[in-house]
């Protein structure tokens, strides 16, 4: 029996995949039903499904960046009415998607897709690669949502110092203080507009605004101020990239 979460903000939305599944309810059990991310990502973390039925556009955080605050991740159903962006990433990546309104024969097939390669898909290796894709649209650009402890923080990419890589996580900067988020520096690089974030050296990320001056720091290295006091240093790469972006 394959155990499996509604995650959904529209009661209706949910109902319709309640009523549907019940034609699989000796293959799939359903364990809760959930109106937003944090609810989700708190169902998850308990239930560790084989399956979640997952909108994109929810208050809060949405259907991405709550996968990618889980470690675990399960297989995901999209079921969405949003297909403006990230179509490439469902239809490569996720199990499928369900474009709201959909039919029962179309939701018969999407489920019985999953049914078949369970057995030799693997959902978390499969979910990274859906949230690598889905990232490069512009709507995920403009937060970083963080776990601390068991609270879920949301960064606004405009409050963003610099970012520092930190072993396997990267550590995002703010006036606030630094979250540990688990991704890498690359992505950072490939994600962020690159006419405000530079890569400055293999550790370091920062926010050009925020920059005071830059001092020359031994051969070929810099060393840049930014606002807070921090001192990062840049690389030669990293210190041509500068002045490409800051014309000089």
């Amino acid at each position: 029996m394959k155990r499996a979460l509604v995650i959904d903000d529209e009661p209706l939305a949910r109902m319709v995949v309640l009523e549907y599944l019940q034609d699989f309810k000796d293959q799939i059990e359903v364990l809760q039903e959930c109106g937003d991310g944090f609810e989700g990502l708190k169902a998850i973390q308990q239930y560790q499904p084989d399956l979640v039925f997952l909108d994109v556009q929810m208050p809060k955080i949405n259907g991405f960046e709550m996968l990618e605050l889980v470690e675990q991740a399960p297989s995901v159903i999209f079921t969405t009415a949003f297909d403006e962006y990230a179509i490439k990433a469902f239809e490569t990546h996720a199990v499928d998607y369900l474009l709201k309104p959909f039919t029962r024969d179309r939701f018969h097939k999407a489920v019985e897709k999953f049914l078949s390669q369970a057995p030799v898909v693997h959902p978390a290796r499969q979910t990274e690669s859906l949230l690598e894709a889905a990232s490069q649209s512009p709507a995920q650009h403009e937060r970083i949502v963080v776990k601390t402890g068991t609270k879920v923080k949301i960064i606004p990419v405009n409050d963003v110092e610099y970012l520092e890589a930190d072993d396997d996580y990267v550590s995002v900067h703010t006036a606030e203080g630094s979250f540990l988020k688990n991704k890498t520096m690359s992505f950072f690089e490939q994600t962020l507009d690159p006419s405000t974030f530079v890569r400055v050296h293999r550790s370091y990320i920062i926010k050009i605004q925020n920059i005071t001056r830059i001092d020359p720091y031994e051969k070929d290295a810099h060393i840049a101020i930014l606002k807070s006091g921090a001192k990062i240093p840049v690389s030669k790469t990293g210190y041509a990239k500068l002045k490409q972006v800051l014309g000089i």
